[in-house]
């Protein structure tokens, strides 16, 4: 399914020092949610998918500040991060909480996500996607991967409660090359 164009993102976006990004990572990843976008879209507007994630955190590593993300092979949103380089990471409001439902329910094969969703898909001047709504944008650039793997579990009860179909998450760590906020 094609998903709706995105279009060139406006001056209201400022853009800040990570260290300036408010709010606890747990929460506003864990409770709040937020919606991890990849996709080439230079030469095809509609080329790009998101999906909804509560998983995940911010960080450093190699003295690069980073975020981790997951996603399962089987999601479709598999396939537009591991083309590209950039991801983003869009942090909403509670107002927008039924758009956060459907993206995380509903699949990019089946429906275009944006229009269900009530959102506008924006693209920023380095080719990452995102969505007018966001109220804080995080800007990825891949540095690793990592499958998990279930012989490295030392919790037991998570391989049973998390992947009964034995479909492991893929693990992505981006730096945050960019951190962009609503003016």
């Amino acid at each position: 399914m094609k998903q709706k164009d995105v279009i060139a993102a406006d001056s209201s976006w400022l853009e800040k020092p990570v260290f300036q990004f408010p709010g606890s990572p747990s929460e506003r990843i864990g409770k709040d949610w937020m919606l991890i976008s990849a996709g080439d879209v230079s030469k095809d507007k509609s080329n790009w998918n998101t999906m909804t994630a509560s998983w995940g955190g911010l960080g450093v590593l190699w003295g690069r500040n980073v975020a981790f993300i997951f996603i399962r092979p089987v999601r479709h949103s598999y396939g537009f991060i591991n083309a590209s380089s950039l991801f983003s990471l869009s942090f909403f409001d509670e107002s927008h909480r039924k758009a956060l439902n459907i993206c995380g329910e509903k699949s990019g094969r089946d429906i275009d996500k944006a229009a269900a969703a009530g959102l506008n898909p924006i693209v920023f001047e380095n080719g990452a996607v995102s969505f007018k709504e966001a109220k804080d944008v995080l800007i990825c650039s891949k540095l690793y991967i990592h499958d998990l793997n279930p012989e490295n579990f030392l919790d037991a009860p998570a391989i049973q409660t998390h992947y009964p179909n034995k479909d492991y998450h893929r693990m992505y760590v981006g730096e945050i090359i960019d951190y962009k906020a609503r003016n």
